[in-house]
């Protein structure tokens, strides 16, 4: 099978996940995407906790919620990124709140959707008991919410990823974006499609070594219910 610069081959990608892997400047970008999308998806996180459980509870607060909402979860990641380096510059606000605003329309539906699944019997229950607001989340809301929450968690993180990237081409000198942006820039196919895998490989290892081990831990009871 012929190969080209256009079309390399998997040695050549091979070689390039080798150098970017053993290069400690390469690390360190990764890195930095790295925390940069852990605040934004906090962020997002916190917010859509405190639109998505009231919404959830009220159908008024709701239907004044929705068309932000809805809006949100149709403006695409590129105008968020070109949005935030205008407002915020170039800093480490941009890729925060660009991820933030990106992420949070999807995690609040989740929240919304995770505050509806909460049996009304349980709500009067502790009502009767006088659970104080803190008890109620601990015990009541986010037990039940949590299946919802972490399937809002997965859909941020694909999105974040895309989101963070365009930012980091458009509007910063560090992080992955900035580096594919670079092997871009030198017409690199083979380092654009390392990067790619590599970033990939490391959003899978947090998939399937950290958010699947978080659900089976705050899901046991579930499962013990069940026996």
């Amino acid at each position: 099978m012929m190969h080209t610069t256009l079309m390399p081959s998997l040695r050549e990608i091979a070689l390039e996940m080798k150098r970017i892997i053993v290069n400690e400047d390469a690390l360190g970008h990764i890195g930095l995407t790295l925390e940069r999308i852990v605040l934004g998806c906090a962020l997002a996180f916190l917010i859509s906790l405190a639109v998505g459980i009231p919404a959830g509870r009220n159908r008024w607060l709701e239907a004044f919620f929705r068309p932000g909402i809805v809006l949100g979860l149709t403006i695409p990641g590129l105008v968020w990124a070109l949005l935030c380096v205008i407002w915020f510059g170039v800093n480490w606000k941009s890729p925060v709140v660009a991820l933030a605003l990106g992420v949070s329309p999807a995690l609040t539906v989740n929240a919304i959707q995770g505050v509806r699944a909460v049996d009304y019997s349980l709500i009067e229950m502790a009502h009767v008991f006088r659970l104080s607001p803190t008890a109620r989340l601990r015990h009541l809301w986010f037990p039940a919410m949590a299946p919802f929450l972490l399937s809002g968690v997965r859909t941020g993180l694909s999105l974040a990823w895309k989101v963070i990237v365009l930012v980091e081409i458009f509007g910063m000198s560090s992080g992955v974006g900035y580096e594919l942006n670079q092997e871009f820039s030198s017409q690199n196919v083979a380092g654009v499609l390392a990067w790619t895998v590599i970033f990939g490989g490391v959003m899978g290892v947090i998939e399937y070594g950290l958010i699947q081990g978080i659900e089976r831990n705050i899901t046991r009871w579930r499962r013990r219910a069940t026996v």
